[in-house]
């Protein structure tokens, strides 16, 4: 029995295999149901007691060899064929990844961007984290307006002074760090982010996003800051968009008004979207206060401006047709990658 055991450890070890059906032939003639093993095995019985330590360790070292020299061959032909297989794959184009994209808002933000910035708007910015004046005082709110309340501002640290240090509730606060420092022509946009104490649902978020404008110079009036819009209607939505003007109210402006576009979905016939009106409203504007002007130190007897501003949110669901507005905020894929051909 010792005999066979080695001379077949040394026949295993020279052993190779080029198909799986020979390894299958070799498990099968050693570890087979008829196999080697088993008539070792059933010739163990036989073996004197005091043989059998030696002789159950042999025959164990014999079983382990041939699995193990089972799974080597096993592992090789597996090599071999990958290596097969990827000399083959050089011939063929590689996997492509999948690329990114631009958020939505992001490709709006740019757009409105270089449409300004083709009549002379330059991009301001500002902290997001601000004080009461530069967010409310300075634009004219008066104590007791509905904005300052807890309900719509997060307020971040109480002062001594009642000059909170809130989260900006719009941009226009860029708008009065600029006129603090510089004197007209100013002409500026200001795009950013925003927080108000909403409830967040299809149509409102605690987080959104905004771009104001302001052009302040001697003699500019309500008729330049019409063109402007007008301008930049035509551009963002198509050379047939109209707008219109409705009369409103903001404390930093007078007039005041709030603007429509014309539905470019219905062409202006009427549609679920703008509700049957044919019309879309998508910022609001108006000339600056004096109050504004002369509180950042610019003389409203010599100087005037408007001032508008909209939501990057409500100008990317008009431009793409987005219902909900926390699609913008989820970083869903599927959703994402819509885009990946918008810029």
């Amino acid at each position: 029995m010792r005999e066979i055991i080695e001379k077949e450890l040394a026949v295993l070890e020279a052993v190779t295999a080029v198909s799986n059906e020979e390894v299958e032939q070799l498990r099968i003639k050693y570890l087979g149901k008829k196999g080697l093993f088993n008539d070792l095995f059933a010739q163990f019985k036989q073996v004197p007691n005091e043989d059998k330590k030696e002789m159950g360790a042999l025959l164990n070292k014999f079983k382990s060899s041939v699995e193990q020299k089972i799974v080597l061959l096993k592992e090789n032909l597996d090599n071999t064929q990958h290596a097969s297989t990827d000399k083959e794959d050089l011939t063929k184009p590689s996997n492509l990844q999948s690329l990114g994209s631009r958020h939505p808002l992001s490709i709006v933000r740019n757009e409105i961007i270089n449409i300004f910035s083709r009549i002379g708007y330059v991009v301001a910015e500002g902290p997001e984290i601000e004080d009461d004046w530069h967010v409310f005082s300075a634009l004219n709110f008066p104590p007791e307006h509905p904005a300052r309340d807890m309900q719509d501002t997060f307020f971040v640290e109480e002062r001594s002074d009642n000059n909170h240090a809130v989260l900006r509730t719009h941009t226009s606060s860029v708008q009065v760090r600029t006129m603090e420092k510089q004197q007209p022509p100013i002409r500026i946009i200001a795009p950013g982010r925003v927080f108000r104490n909403e409830a967040i649902s299809a149509r409102a978020h605690c987080i959104f996003h905004q771009i104001e404008g302001l052009y302040i110079d001697k003699n500019v009036s309500f008729a330049d800051l019409k063109q402007s819009l007008l301008y930049f209607a035509k551009e963002m939505f198509g050379e047939q968009t109209e707008i219109r003007l409705r009369p409103s109210y903001f404390p930093f402006t007078e007039p005041s008004a709030e603007m429509d576009v014309s539905c470019n979905l219905c062409g202006g016939k009427g549609c679920n979207i703008c509700k049957g009106t044919g019309w879309l409203e998508i910022m609001g504007c108006g000339m600056i206060d004096p109050n504004v002007l002369d509180a950042s130190g610019i003389d409203s007897k010599v100087y005037s401006g408007f001032a508008f501003g909209m939501g990057i949110e409500r100008i990317a669901m008009l431009k793409y047709d987005v219902k909900d507005l926390r699609l913008y905020f989820e970083n869903d894929l599927r959703f994402l990658r819509q885009f990946s051909s918008a810029f």
